[in-house]
């Protein structure tokens, strides 16, 4: 078969492709007359099979390629500076060997292997072709970039970094993922992209500029509709199903139902005490909801968690029978009282007055504090309202019932004081109860205005128990009945008749009191100062006198002593004038006689 190739015709093409100079086109005529020639000689020699394959090698001879034309190759060597590539050209190509390396470092081909790579520069004289299998890999790159873009399809790519405004990804090339395109919501962490692989829709690019915008969002958008008509179509009041929780506010969450969102009450997240969502919930987490309601038209689903669960108030009359003690954690304190969770669910109340026998307790916390676990006793129940009483005191016995017992009255105790009041001391006897020394039971004899002007707080005394009152709680004790009363043998110091000699402690305008001893004071009456009805004793006497008069009366019970000068000073003029009577010598005429028994007379009606 004869075999003949117009060469003019092939310098035509080359010089068409505009990529050879006029030297290089000179030189490719010759070699191609001469192969005609040479052809034309050896054509009668062959078959027609070897003559198919010579005409393939002949063409193959004449392939020109454009700077940036992608082609394909087989790897023919590797060295350590470059990798040789077949491309079908009369000389190998070379290629950089750092472009065939990994992230390692290591060579990831071997002599054989495929290879797609871009002619990057050519030299027909000296048979060298230079290649790049980087920059053929980006022109595919840009050549799929711009059919998803028109096809409208996905592509992946690895979130490489933040930048400014959003998110650098590789997606064989560098591209820019706007951060309000990141996820259908904003995003809190943003740093927790980095590193993962998504699926992307390209929103536009510029491949003069290599500027490539990605949007995730559309991608979330489509898949959410798709669920949104398929949730809305098997969403059933009473319905059990998995949702994502999507945001949290003080008064509940919004969870994702896949595509629909259905709000979860604070009141119907559990049977107990919720203070804010945000303490068992964090956006992101997965958990069961029971479709409560669904408006079709409006699409508003409510959503509960505690329905999944039995209401624990039905059982609480089996669990807290009246009198049991239980154990729970004080959750809650108010002015009132502390409330006390018993289980989930189940709240109890302790009011301030069941908290303590002994102390006056003005507010919980100054007995127990939020966290706290406590034993209680329950008091009453009502399941219907939901309402348990309980009460702490009653754990322990009430040491009311057995302080007359402990302490009989009459019994010398002794305790420290522990508060000083105008009205007396209290001292410390048992835990909680504390005893009351009045004032007026401190000193038999001494004037006290204040407990503090004799005690201190923390001193230790002794004391006698002089009354327990159980029902009023009162523990009544006395200091002066350590010792005797000293009014009670005073009729036998001060015998009525007698003389004595005290200090003016007070002058009022019914009489002057004088003191005979510490804490023992008699009263002179006006009436009894002096015989003439016109001296008044604050002009006749001072506070500090020292006075002298009889003992007119004594009453013990009363603690009265009754003081005269008046009579002092009659008693005096008494004996004078006894004496005088006694010592006159008989009488001399009858009317020295009737003299003498005159002045016996008035003598004896003075005395009487």
């Amino acid at each position: 078969m004869d075999i003949s190739i117009n060469s003019d015709q092939t310098e035509q093409d080359l010089q068409s492709d505009g990529t050879g100079s006029g030297k290089e086109e000179m030189g490719m005529a010759t070699d191609v007359a001469e192969l005609d020639t040479s052809l034309n000689t050896a054509s009668s020699d062959m078959d027609s099979g070897d003559m198919a394959s010579l005409m393939e090698m002949y063409e193959e001879s004449f392939k020109r390629f454009a700077e940036g034309e992608v082609v394909k190759g087989r790897i023919i060597s590797v060295d350590k500076d470059h990798v040789l590539v077949d491309i079908g050209y009369k000389s190998e190509g070379h290629i950089r060997i750092h472009e065939f390396k990994d992230e390692k470092g290591e060579i990831n081909v071997k002599p054989g292997d495929a290879v797609e790579v871009m002619v990057e520069w050519w030299d027909d004289e000296n048979e060298v072709v230079i290649l790049s299998k980087e920059k053929a890999a980006k022109v595919k790159v840009w050549d799929e970039i711009k059919k998803a873009y028109e096809n409208e399809t996905a592509v992946e790519g690895l979130i490489i970094n933040r930048v400014k405004g959003g998110f650098s990804v590789d997606i064989g090339i560098p591209a820019f993922l706007p951060g309000s395109q990141a996820d259908l919501r904003p995003i809190r962490d943003l740093d927790a992209m980095v590193g993962k692989t998504f699926i992307f829709k390209i929103l536009k690019y510029n491949r003069k500029r290599s500027n490539i915008v990605l949007s995730r969002r559309m991608i979330l958008e489509e898949e959410r509709t798709a669920q949104r008509s398929e949730t809305l179509s098997s969403i059933d009041e009473g319905a059990v199903i998995e949702g994502i929780v999507k945001n949290i506010t003080e008064y509940g969450v919004f969870v994702d139902l896949g595509g629909v969102d259905g709000l979860l009450h604070i009141t119907d997240i559990s049977w107990g005490r919720v203070k804010h969502p945000g303490e068992m919930f964090k956006i992101g987490d997965k958990i069961m909801v029971k479709v409560l309601s669904f408006d079709h038209e409006k699409e508003r689903v409510s959503l509960g968690m505690k329905q999944l669960v039995p209401d624990p108030w039905t059982t609480a009359q089996e669990k807290y029978a009246v009198g049991s003690k239980v154990k729970g954690v004080i959750v809650s304190l108010t002015d009132y009282g502390a409330f006390v969770e018993l289980q989930e669910g189940i709240e109890g109340l302790i009011h301030v007055s069941e908290m303590s026998w002994t102390r006056k307790v003005r507010h919980p916390s100054k007995i127990v504090s939020v966290g706290d676990e406590i034993e209680a006793v329950v008091l009453d129940l009502k399941p219907e309202n939901r309402r348990i009483s309980l009460g702490m005191k009653q754990v322990r016995p009430n040491p009311w019932d057995v302080i007359a017992e402990k302490y009989p009255v009459g019994t010398t105790i002794e305790g420290k004081i522990k508060n000083i009041t105008d009205f007396g001391l209290f001292i410390g006897i048992d835990e909680g109860i504390d005893g009351l020394i009045h004032i007026s039971d401190i000193s038999w004899t001494k004037r006290i205005k204040h407990p503090s002007e004799i005690y201190k707080k923390g001193d230790l005394v002794q004391a006698i128990v002089l009354d327990i009152e159980k029902d009023q709680e009162r523990f009544s004790l006395g200091i002066k009945q350590l010792l005797p009363d000293p009014w009670q043998s005073v009729a036998d110091r001060y015998q009525v008749g007698r003389e004595i000699t005290g200090v003016i402690t007070n002058i009022t305008d019914f009489g002057i009191f004088v003191e005979l001893e510490e804490g023992i004071e008699g009263l002179v009456h006006v009436s009894e100062i002096q015989k003439g009805k016109n001296k008044n004793p604050m002009e006749t006497f001072k506070v500090g006198d020292v006075i002298t008069a009889g003992v007119m009366n004594i009453n013990s019970d009363e603690r009265r002593i009754g003081l005269s000068i008046k009579r002092l000073d009659m008693e005096s003029d008494k004996e004078l004038l006894t004496e005088y009577v006694n010592n006159a010598g008989p009488g001399t005429s009858s009317f020295g006689e009737l003299l003498r028994e005159n002045l016996q007379d008035k003598l004896t009606k003075e005395t009487n």
